[in-house]
């Protein structure tokens, strides 16, 4: 049992991350339609630009 004790911290910030997750989520549609359209493109250009500068280089 004192094994898994260390575990506990870990399972618990896991189960966490999904719900701020949720509540950005409502903020967005809070916001509008068209802000979480924008919102969804600037993100995606964002990692298009990461992945493209991360491959280019090997």
């Amino acid at each position: 049992m004192k094994r898994s004790l260390p575990l506990l911290p870990l399972l618990l910030c896991a189960l966490l991350l999904p719900l701020t997750g949720c509540e950005a989520i409502g903020d967005i549609f809070k916001a509008g339609a068209y802000t979480g359209i924008i919102g969804v493109v600037v993100v995606l250009i964002l990692l298009f630009w990461l992945f493209g500068r991360f491959f280019r280089r090997g």
